[in-house]
C-alpha cells in the first residue's frame, strides 16, 4: 500500500514511517506542513494519508482542514486522522464518504490493531477511535437515549469500523444476534435507506452531530 505521511514532529513521523515500512507498506511522501501535504498528495496519489489534524502553518485544525480539501479532490482516498485530543468538528463531513478513520496518536502503539484499521481504511472502511466513541455516546442521549446498553455497545463497534462478525468475536455474541441489535438500532434512529452502508454511516453521524452540537452550544 502508497502511504503519504502528514506529521510536523519528525521523531513521530519517521517512527510511523518505519513502523508502516516494517509492516511491508510503501512510503511515498512524507510532508511536515498541511501545504506540502496537499502537493505530495498530489504529486504521488497515494492509497492511505496519515494525517495529523494539527499541523502547521497555524497548529490547529490545518491538517483535518487539508484532509477535507484532499477528499474533494481524491474521493476514493483513504484518510486517516490521528490526534492527541478528542476533535470531532472535522470528521463529520470525512465519514460520511467512507475510506476515514480517527484515531488518538497513542492507538499507535497498539500495532496490530493500528496496522489493520489503516488496511480497513485504504480498502474503504472506517476506524474510530473507541475512546471519542465512548466519549460521544456516554455524553449523548438523545437521539441515542432510547437504546439499550447492549445496542450502544453494538453501535460503538459500528462506528470504529466493524462488521457484524468483527462485532459479534469483540462482544461474544453470534452474528445473527449483532444483525438483530443492528436492526433494532436501525429502528430506534428511524434510519431507513435500503443501503445498508449509508445507514451505518447515518448511525455513526447521529452522534457526531451530536457532538458538533453541543460543542457549538458551549462556544456560543
Amino acid at each position: 500500500m502508497r502511504v503519504v505521511i502528514g506529521e510536523d514532529s519528525v521523531l513521530f513521523r519517521e517512527g510511523l514511517a518505519r513502523l508502516l515500512a516494517d509492516a511491508g507498506h510503501d512510503i511515498v511522501a512524507r510532508a511536515g506542513d498541511a501545504q506540502a501535504l496537499e502537493q505530495a498528495v498530489a504529486g504521488t496519489r497515494p492509497d492511505l494519508a496519515i494525517i495529523d489534524i494539527r499541523m502547521p502553518p497555524d497548529l490547529t485544525d490545518d491538517g483535518a482542514r487539508a484532509a477535507r480539501r484532499i477528499r474533494q479532490a481524491n474521493p476514493e482516498l483513504g484518510i486517516m486522522l490521528l490526534s492527541q485530543h478528542t476533535e470531532t468538528r472535522n470528521a463529520v463531513e470525512l465519514v460520511s464518504q467512507g475510506g476515514f478513520g480517527y484515531l488518538l496518536k497513542d492507538r499507535v502503539l497498539n500495532v496490530d490493531d493500528f496496522l489493520e484499521a489503516i488496511v480497513r481504511v485504504a480498502a474503504g472502511g472506517s476506524a474510530l477511535d473507541p475512546y471519542v466513541v465512548s466519549r460521544m455516546i456516554s455524553t449523548h442521549r438523545d437521539p441515542l437515549g432510547s437504546l439499550t446498553t447492549r445496542e450502544l455497545e453494538v453501535l460503538t463497534q459500528m462506528a470504529e469500523g466493524h462488521t457484524n462478525l468483527g462485532i459479534g468475536r469483540r462482544l461474544w455474541l453470534a452474528e445473527r444476534t449483532v444483525e438483530t441489535h443492528v436492526a433494532s438500532v436501525m429502528s430506534k434512529l428511524e434510519l431507513t435507506t435500503s443501503k445498508e452502508h449509508n445507514r451505518r454511516v447515518l448511525a455513526v453521524l447521529a452522534y457526531l452531530t451530536a457532538r458538533g452540537s453541543q460543542r457549538n452550544n458551549q462556544a456560543d
